[in-house]
């Protein structure tokens, strides 16, 4: 999966080439990213276009948040790339308008739920879908109250799945936001244990595990 490139920001004609030389070095299956929340660059459709006629490059991550924008996307592709939901809270709209799959974040927190949720859109069960989607439009929205990944690093610390830690510049998640994901967690069903002493837990300066 390629991202597109940060800071820099190069023009279309940029991109075009750049993701062209990297179709033409390689003989892997390529999935491009456009992320411009994160990296300030926008892959527009026609760019996309012109990339799909690569043989290796495959699919599409689109994660800019954009229902309208990413419907008329697939309308242009027509099939031509697959498309992957980069946005968990759009995964159903984009889904119903032809997507292949999720790039899921919420995935790391309930896989099992949200790969209910991408198989039975996929079968045409939309309201089986819609009924999974609802259960966690919170936890979807409460996993980026803060930058991606510190909410999910502490969710999976909280469900226990994992222990405490995370790389700088990233911190934990700050105290003010962890009422938020723990009722998300509980909103989906999810069964936590009780949580830890104040003095166990990892404070924002402490350093990661390995």
């Amino acid at each position: 999966m390629l991202v597109t490139p940060y800071y820099n920001r190069p023009s279309q004609q940029g991109l075009y080439q750049h993701f062209r030389r990297v179709a033409e070095t390689v003989d892997i299956p390529l999935i491009l990213y456009n992320v411009p929340g994160r990296t300030a660059c926008d892959l527009e459709d026609e760019t996309l276009l012109r990339l799909a006629e690569l043989d290796n490059i495959q699919g599409i991550k689109d994660a800019r948040g954009d229902e309208a924008r990413g419907l008329a996307l697939l309308q242009h592709l027509q099939g031509r790339l697959a498309l992957y939901s980069g946005e968990d809270r759009l995964n159903l709209p984009l889904l119903r308008g032809g997507a292949v799959g999720a790039v899921s974040v919420t995935a790391n927190v309930v896989p099992a739920a949200m790969a209910r949720l991408c198989d039975g859109a996929l079968a045409g069960d939309f309201e089986a879908a819609a009924d999974i989607d609802r259960s966690l439009a919170a936890l979807n929205e409460s996993l980026f109250c803060q930058s991606n990944p510190m909410p999910v690093k502490w969710a999976l610390q909280r469900m226990g799945r994992i222990g405490p830690g995370i790389r700088l510049p990233l911190v934990e998640l700050e105290a003010r936001f962890r009422v938020q994901v723990t009722a998300a967690l509980q909103e989906a069903g999810i069964e936590l244990p009780p949580p830890p002493s104040t003095s166990d837990e990892t404070t924002d300066h402490e350093p990661p595990q390995s």
